[in-house]
């Protein structure tokens, strides 16, 4: 059973609960240790004294409030306890009020509540109230020392403070450069729109825990084992020669990326119907030069038909293949003195090859 770090009580009212606070959280972090990179040996800290430059055991250390340059009030664990007996001994509910009246951007760090001794019938009173009232109470608490503004909060059968931040700890955002919706260079049409909503409910599920987990963590200690296995303990890997950091393009066409969005996510909304698709009028058609489409509509001229006619009564009569190529040349070189008079601006020969046959 874990150790609890605080004991007191929850004050409401008249009614006083006799609870121990437990951590509810446990930071996985990657515990690395700071080495001298030249013998490899961990590098330690000191705690010494600025005056004579000598180490300082824990016995030896007191807490002081500096009043004044150079000058500090000394404070002992007792001399805290005792400024308010009451306050760091109680979790004292100030009101009740809605779970979602409180911004997440107050939460900060969750306890778990138990029951102290004699305390389980007006604990389980309470966590009933606070589940059948939909309400969360809002308290004051004394943790080391600083007071805190808290949270209670049912969570199941247990009913856990979550300490929250003071509103003059919460930055003000006007100084960012947020887009509003009058923002013309943020406007949103409704097709983007659309096709956003049908990729969040695409991608929408049940919320499940359990099946997120710190995947960074496990590719840096799977590198660590690989490092083990092939005795490389103490091996400094250098960046690559003409390594260079991920650049993040601009966006340049918000739909297009939904729509491979929406491919990569299929689900019982990530199609959207045609009729959608309907809203903007498809481009026109450009019209071609007229000169272009008389060259298409004009058949080949007759010397052309004549060579490709007889290289095809040739290859029949023969029965060889080889001499199809003959007949396709034939027919092919009208075609190519019109694209290169096309490309070079050169007046083309054809026109008065068809004059004189006519």
């Amino acid at each position: 059973m874990p150790r609890s770090m605080w004991k007191g009580a929850i004050s409401f009212g008249l009614v006083h609960i006799p609870v121990d606070m437990y951590p509810a959280v446990d930071n996985k972090g990657l515990d690395l240790t700071m080495l001298d990179r030249r013998d490899f040996s961990p590098v330690g800290f000191k705690r010494y004294n600025k005056g004579n430059g000598k180490e300082v055991s824990w016995d030896d250390i007191v807490k002081g409030y500096e009043y004044t340059s150079g000058e500090y009030v000394v404070l002992s664990d007792e001399d805290l306890r005792r400024a308010n007996p009451e306050a760091t001994q109680t979790i004292d509910i100030l009101a009740f009020v809605d779970a979602g009246d409180v911004s997440l951007l107050y939460f900060e760090q969750p306890y778990y509540l138990a029951p102290g001794k004699g305390g389980d019938k007006v604990y389980a009173l309470l966590r009933e109230t606070l589940r059948k009232a939909g309400k969360i109470g809002i308290a004051r608490v004394v943790i080391r020392v600083k007071q805190h503004l808290a949270a209670l909060v049912c969570v199941g059968d247990t009913i856990v403070m979550n300490t929250l931040r003071y509103a003059d700890e919460i930055r003000d955002a006007g100084d960012l450069k947020i887009p509003t919706a009058d923002d013309k260079k943020a406007a949103i049409t409704d097709k983007e729109l659309k096709m956003a909503m049908a990729l969040v409910q695409g991608m929408a599920e049940d919320w499940d825990p359990e099946q997120y987990h710190d995947t960074y963590r496990e590719d840096v200690m799977a590198l660590i084992e690989k490092k083990v296995k092939a005795h490389q303990t103490k091996t400094i890997t250098m960046p690559e020669p003409g390594e260079t950091k991920r650049e993040t393009g601009k966006v340049i066409d918000l739909v297009s990326l939904l729509q491979a969005s929406l491919g990569k996510k299929p689900g019982k909304a990530a199609a959207i119907d045609d009729d959608d698709d309907d809203d903007e009028p498809p481009p026109p058609k450009k019209r071609r030069p007229a000169a272009e489409d008389e060259d298409e509509e004009e058949a080949p001229p007759p010397r052309a038909r004549k060579a490709a006619a007889h290289g095809t009564d040739r290859v029949a009569a023969s029965g060889a293949a080889p001499k199809r190529k003959t007949a396709t040349k034939a027919a092919a070189k009208p075609a190519a003195r019109k694209t290169a008079a096309k490309s070079t601006g050169a007046p083309s020969t054809a026109a008065p090859r068809r004059r004189k046959a006519a």
